[in-house]
């Protein structure tokens, strides 16, 4: 059975089903077919940004009790935004970026 978005977004070249604010905005919809011809439609990899400079960040020190999505809300207004901070830090694991309260982090400044 092919994904519910599969017929809104066929027709439209470079369109997806991700809002522009998702962190997989852009990122090109795939089609595997599987042995049995099943279509399974995914998201291709999505490569991160290089790491700023630190010219487009500031400074966040952490504080006991906060959470990456805290973190998104009080820094965009969203909490679906955690992602931004997480790629502007080297973590494997968002949760990395709030476990050590003290820990500096860079909040980029740039808005969407």
């Amino acid at each position: 059975m092919p994904e519910p978005y599969q017929s809104v977004y066929d027709g439209i070249p470079g369109a997806g089903p991700y809002p522009r604010t998702s962190r997989y905005a852009g990122t090109e919809i795939a089609v595997h077919t599987r042995p049995d011809g099943t279509e399974v439609r995914y998201a291709r990899h999505r490569l991160l940004p290089p790491l700023p400079d630190g010219d487009d960040t500031i400074v966040h020190t952490v504080t006991s009790g906060e959470r990456p999505d805290l973190l998104g809300r009080r820094f965009y207004g969203d909490p679906e935004q955690w992602w931004r901070i997480a790629d502007a830090n080297p973590v494997l694991d968002p949760r990395e970026l709030t476990d050590e309260p003290g820990r500096a982090i860079g909040v980029p400044e740039t808005r969407f």
